[in-house]
């Protein structure tokens, strides 16, 4: 009898397994015939093995990254489920991103007019991807690793939203929000912008990911914020970050995983991905000092949180401009980011009095709309002579409104679609926790764990 169970079960599986073979296959054997966002590998073993390397750094941005940044900042109740949402996020949009949203992002509708706001349909589960393609703009990188690398853009982004919301979404809710924002919303702007939509036809610049990475998720943490209303007792309560040191490691390892995400983007290895790593560390550090400096003027004392904020500020801003703009360029992107996020975190949400509960808008959208504004009037064609930087150099007031019509439709759409996939999670999982979960903290009252001594 058991034997018979086992050899019935054995037979649903190879028949299972049968049934995926014409999706797994194409992904598994060299591909036949390329896809219209294909060409065939001309393998750069440098640049390889440098986007390979810059792969694991962005990830690491992430997980331990963003989430020990988060973590920190939180009060000791909702530590561990704040970590467990970035944790959670890079596993679930890994399977969506392998699913569909890649191909939405990076591939080639047939449909012109569909094509300049949306990819393809025809790479579900990576079907027709092989070891000898390569994505059409970066021929000497296998795609497997194109997929890998755009993939940790893809998880960073959704899980920066985590912090406009943090210690009050339900567990479930955030699941599914950040389920349909993935292919909602991150894949169109990430397509529009970059996988030869719209946005990037029209020459807006964006290097590493300041218009499809910040203000995208900036704008949907303000949404998400402002729909889901204050914590309990926000305003009243003490709502200190309970270990400022987490914090302090997870800035830090954004910072170093910062290198791979915008030297990273130049998809090579040679003299402008340098200038984007060098354009990275002096925009930090300046953003950093900056922060400290105005709030050491308005607090009479610097802080390790502002030091740390302020040197995400300036990752932010010159995370579009990064293969862009000179040195000189990114300290002044740098200086303006940390003064211009403090007052988007401090004295605009005091202003408006809305819950942004770790600054996601604050930093990660103003910041955003700060380096996206300013890569347009700094772009220099003595660090990219690309066409499109050679165009916006030409003539920078056309760079700036361009710049601007690329914030403009970002915010627009970001902001209209969070707040639809929001209305529907409302209606299904629900969204915000119960004020006697809040209470309770969300470790214990979502996952049943408390962080210990």
């Amino acid at each position: 009898m058991k034997r018979n169970l086992f050899t019935r079960m054995a037979g649903l599986g190879l028949a299972a397994i049968a049934g995926f073979a014409p999706l797994l296959a194409p992904a598994m054997a060299s591909a036949q015939e390329l896809m219209a966002h294909q060409a065939k590998l001309e393998l750069d073993g440098a640049g390889t093995a440098w986007i390979l390397t810059s792969t694991a750094l962005v990830l690491l941005m992430t997980i331990p990254g963003l989430a020990l940044f988060y973590g920190g900042m939180v009060r000791r109740k909702n530590v561990i489920a704040t970590v467990a949402q970035s944790f959670a996020i890079t596993c679930l949009v890994t399977v969506v991103w392998m699913a569909i949203s890649y191909g939405m992002a990076f591939g080639v509708n047939p449909d012109p007019n569909i094509n300049k706001f949306v990819g393809s349909f025809q790479v579900l589960f990576l079907n027709g991807v092989g070891i000898d393609t390569a994505y059409s703009a970066a021929k000497g990188l296998p795609e497997f690793l194109w997929i890998t690398y755009q993939l940790t853009f893809a998880i960073i982004t959704p899980a920066l939203i985590a912090g406009a919301f943090a210690e009050r979404m339900k567990f479930s809710g955030m699941l599914l929000f950040m389920t349909l924002w993935s292919i909602l919303v991150y894949a169109p702007i990430a397509h529009m912008v970059w996988g030869g939509g719209w946005l990037g036809t029209l020459g807006v610049l964006d290097f590493a990911g300041g218009t499809v990475v910040h203000i995208n998720a900036g704008v949907a943490g303000l949404v998400c914020a402002l729909f889901m209303g204050k914590r309990k007792g926000y305003g009243s309560e003490n709502m200190a970050p309970h270990n400022l040191v987490l914090t302090m490691i997870g800035a830090s390892l954004l910072w170093v995983g910062w290198f791979g995400f915008n030297a990273g983007s130049e998809w090579a290895a040679d003299g402008l991905a340098s200038a984007a790593m060098l354009n990275t560390q002096v925009a930090t550090a300046g953003a950093a000092l900056a922060w400290m400096l105005v709030e050491w003027v308005e607090r009479k004392k610097p802080g390790m949180l502002g030091l740390a904020s302020g040197a995400v500020a300036g990752l932010v801003a010159v995370t579009p401009a990064a293969g862009f703009v000179t040195p000189q360029g990114a300290l002044i992107i740098g200086l303006i980011a940390g003064a211009g996020c403090y007052a988007g975190a401090v004295w605009v949400k005091k202003i408006f009095k809305y819950d942004d509960s770790l600054d996601a808008f604050g930093v990660h959208g103003i910041g955003g709309i700060i380096g996206a504004l300013l890569t347009g009037v700094l772009v220099s064609t003595s660090i990219n002579s690309g066409a499109a930087a050679t165009a916006a150099a030409a003539d920078r007031m056309h760079a700036l409104i361009t710049q601007a019509t690329g914030i403009g439709v970002t915010i627009v759409y970001t902001a209209v679609v969070t707040f639809v996939i929001l209305l529907i999670c409302k209606f299904t999982t629900g969204v915000k926790v119960s004020e006697e979960a809040e209470v309770e903290g969300l470790d214990a009252a979502l996952h049943g764990e408390a962080l210990h001594e």
